[in-house]
């Protein structure tokens, strides 16, 4: 566990940036419309952004509600005009009606994306099979990180399914990173990082007053902190809010 773990926080605008960054966040996730757990951001958010602050972005490339593609042409020109902004990473991955990953949009925009580094975000946990996904994936260009909570109900139930697949590690289908987010709590990062996953995601633990205010730099420096160091706060984490659920 030498290895400092990456950090990502979900950023709405370039306040929820400076102060994410100031909390020692490695990297961002730009949304808009949390309502619909985060859809595609106006590219003049993203470039605010990119101006207020110097750590990875990762863009979400997501248009409607849901998992699946709707337009795949609407999803690679938001994707072109991002890139022509000077985004450099994406968040995507879609689902068929089946409940399968929807290969034809995913490498439809992946080709527009021409080696840009993505995250096939939380459809993961709401596909029928997980590892049919990822051996289907495997070998996409820029695929570098999984997006997931193990299960679609949360890190609690998924923990288990977390831990098997963090023991595959570099078997096909399992080079990239796991990334884990979704109802994660301080709590599961210890068992988590002894497992050897090196990175957290965090969107309502950042924020301890709600979607309706910024993100907090004293809640990403505690995360900083847990993530950094698992053993730390075995009781000072007792003496912290429990981080809100939604949408982390």
């Amino acid at each position: 566990m030498s290895k400092r773990a990456v950090l990502e926080v979900i950023a709405l605008d370039a306040e929820d940036a400076i102060a994410a960054q100031a909390g020692g966040a490695d990297r961002l996730e730009l949304v808009t419309d949390m309502a619909a757990d985060g859809l595609t951001p106006p590219t003049e958010t993203f470039t605010a952004i990119r101006a207020a602050v110097d750590i990875s972005l990762r863009v979400m490339l997501r248009l409607q509600d849901g998992f699946a593609a709707g337009d795949p042409g609407r999803v690679v020109r938001a994707a072109r005009e991002l890139r022509e902004a000077g985004a450099e990473e994406f968040v995507l991955g879609f689902l068929d009606a089946d409940g399968g990953v929807d290969l034809a949009a995913v490498e439809r925009v992946v080709a527009e994306l021409d080696g840009c580094r993505w995250t096939f975000h939380r459809a993961i946990d709401h596909t029928t099979d997980r590892d049919a996904l990822r051996k289907q994936l495997d070998g996409l260009p820029g695929l570098d990180a999984y997006l997931t909570a193990g299960s679609a109900a949360g890190v609690d139930e998924g923990l288990p399914t977390l831990l098997r697949e963090a023991a595959r590690s570099g078997e096909p289908g399992y080079e990239p990173q796991i990334m884990v987010g979704g109802g994660l709590r301080l709590e599961h990062v210890p068992q988590l990082r002894a497992a050897g996953v090196g990175a957290f995601h965090i969107g309502g633990a950042a924020r301890p007053e709600g979607w309706g205010r910024p993100v907090s730099a004293e809640a990403v420096s505690i995360w900083r902190r847990v993530v950094d160091q698992p053993s730390w706060g075995r009781g000072e984490l007792r003496d912290q809010p429990p981080p809100t659920r939604t949408h982390n």
